[in-house]
């Protein structure tokens, strides 16, 4: 079995490849990447005799299907900005694939998948992806479903790489239109800095305001969920960092405006990357990680209840979740788990299909839990619930 890892010269999907050599079955592991040199730098870092690199660019359309025909999987980590080339290039070159952002307009590519017999699953991260499988786990204990509260605390440095900077300003666009809240069949766009709501994450993270952002769970999830009635998803990052991106908000700096600047033409948010990705600042962060927050409120066994999914990971002074790795290995080994469970034969629906849909929630839960990354959940009787 031959998997293509794209985008894995980056810091989080390389984290993906390397939970492929220490746990898959996988004969061959190649990284694509526009940059040939920054993946057989990871190659050789990670020192394995299944891992190759290539260079792969995703807009030369015709030579990128050519080069996935001859694997069995495609896994990408590639920024937000490809997800819709990405999944029309997979389903073109008629093999199984899946992305950590899922932010893109895929579901457009249903049919056409579905007719080339593969599988592509958008999305598999912590949110959106283990945000699903979480909400789809507590789901399947309720007769009824009544709200989805998903809540998330993504703790890095602003600028840990260039995509994620690039992540930080789609996630607060004030033009954006997929902010929306789920209501009643409805979906309600929100700007920036929306209902405010205060989370309380595991420590070392703590109790935070969190706001509306456009993840695409909101939008998957009343495909698998019937009859849910409100769904909000929310996120943060350190308050420092949330005190930076609302200062800019509140002066239209998100906006990416032209600016003159010495007689030359800059968008504001070209200048904000580039500056954001050279200062120190961009890549200074003290407490490093990830931690979820899920909320399902419905009926179990004919009694309102409130079912609470929280995660947490290995402190900073385990080996291997040191610094910026709490955050990367967070988000990078689901991916990993579900470029597995696909290669595996688990996935049996083919199309364009959610996290939630595609995967077993508890095999997915108990993969998590042999890497460290464990599901704390709690039912509380819900007296709101009618």
């Amino acid at each position: 079995m031959r998997i293509l890892c794209l985008g894995a010269a980056g810091r989080i999907s390389r984290e993906s490849v390397k939970d492929l050599v220490g746990d898959s079955g996988f004969t061959q592991i190649t990284i694509g990447d526009v940059n040939q040199a920054a993946a057989r730098e990871v190659v050789q870092e990670i020192g394995d005799d299944r891992l190759d690199a290539i260079e792969f660019d995703i807009t030369d359309s015709a030579a990128a299907v050519e080069v996935m025909k001859q694997y069995d999987l495609v896994m990408s980590g590639m920024p937000i900005k490809f997800d819709e080339l990405l999944v029309k290039t997979v389903v073109e070159a008629g093999v199984n694939g899946l992305d950590i952002n899922g932010m893109g307009d895929t579901l457009v590519f249903d049919a056409p998948a579905r007719k080339a017999g593969i599988v592509y699953v958008p999305g598999v991260g912590m949110t959106p992806g283990t945000t699903n499988v979480l909400t789809r786990y507590a789901a399947d204990q309720m007769e009824r479903v009544d709200e989805i509260c998903i809540s998330h605390g993504a703790f890095r440095a602003i600028s840990l790489s260039p995509g994620l900077t690039s992540t930080t300003f789609i996630e607060y666009d004030p033009n954006l239109q997929g902010r929306v809240v789920y209501d009643n069949g409805e979906y309600v766009n929100v700007p920036p800095f929306s209902l405010e709501k205060i989370i309380e994450l595991p420590e070392p993270f703590g109790t935070l305001p969190q706001y509306v952002i456009p993840h695409p769970e909101a939008y998957t999830l009343p495909r698998y969920i019937q009859g849910v009635k409100r769904i909000e998803v929310r996120g943060t990052w350190p308050e420092k960092n949330m005190r930076l991106v609302r200062a800019l908000y509140e002066y239209g700096f998100l906006r990416g405006d032209k600016v003159e600047v010495n007689g030359a033409e800059i968008s504001t948010l070209d200048f904000l990357a580039a500056y954001l990705n050279q200062a120190p600042e961009g890549k200074e962060q003290d407490l490093w990680g990830y931690a979820l927050h899920v909320e399902v409120t419905g009926l179990r066994d004919g009694k309102a209840v409130r079912h609470t999914l929280t995660t947490t990971h290995p402190s900073a002074d385990v080996e291997g979740w040191e610094g910026p790795r709490a955050y990367t290995r967070s988000v990078g080994i689901p991916l990993s788990i579900g470029a597995q469970m696909i290669a595996s034969g688990k996935v049996k629906e083919k199309g364009v299909v959610a996290p939630e849909g595609a995967f077993d929630p508890v095999e997915f839960i108990e993969e998590l839990a042999r890497r460290g990354i464990k599901v704390r959940e709690r039912v509380d009787e819900d007296h709101t619930v009618a």
